[in-house]
């Protein structure tokens, strides 16, 4: 099976898992998903990831995060794809449900917020949108 989106084919893997009620789920690795990853964890997305090493690219062991019996990921959402990128300036950068969501950035600093990018006054490339 050929994959041309990763990081669209591990929120896939998340948000199924989410339905199923998992405690854990493992999506392949990469240095991108290891970003996002760090941001969900800081956002209190997910409880922890942490890198199981195969022969392989590696594997990423998710452990996802529920508060009272619902899943703190609401929904996850890819935004920019390999057909169609889609950028932001800073002013672009709007807020994801009024705050209460957050937008994952790639930016020329690294992947970050929106929060983040607004805050330093740089756009990028709006990754996904979670809440």
């Amino acid at each position: 099976m050929s994959r041309t989106d990763l990081i669209a084919d591990n929120f896939t893997m998340m948000r199924n898992a989410i339905m199923a009620h998992k405690e854990n789920v493992d999506v392949p690795a990469s240095g991108i998903m290891r970003s996002i990853l760090e941001i969900l964890k800081n956002e209190g997305y997910i409880e922890d990831f942490k890198f199981i090493e195969d022969k392989k690219q590696g594997l990423v062991r998710i452990y996802l995060k529920y508060i009272a019996k619902k899943p703190a990921i609401r929904n996850i959402k890819r935004i920019s794809k390999p057909g169609l990128r889609v950028y932001a300036t800073c002013k672009e950068v709007i807020p994801i449900l009024r705050g209460r969501g957050v937008a994952i950035i790639s930016t020329s600093a690294g992947v970050m917020t929106d929060k983040q990018a607004r805050e330093l006054g740089i756009g990028g490339e709006v990754i996904a949108n979670i809440w």
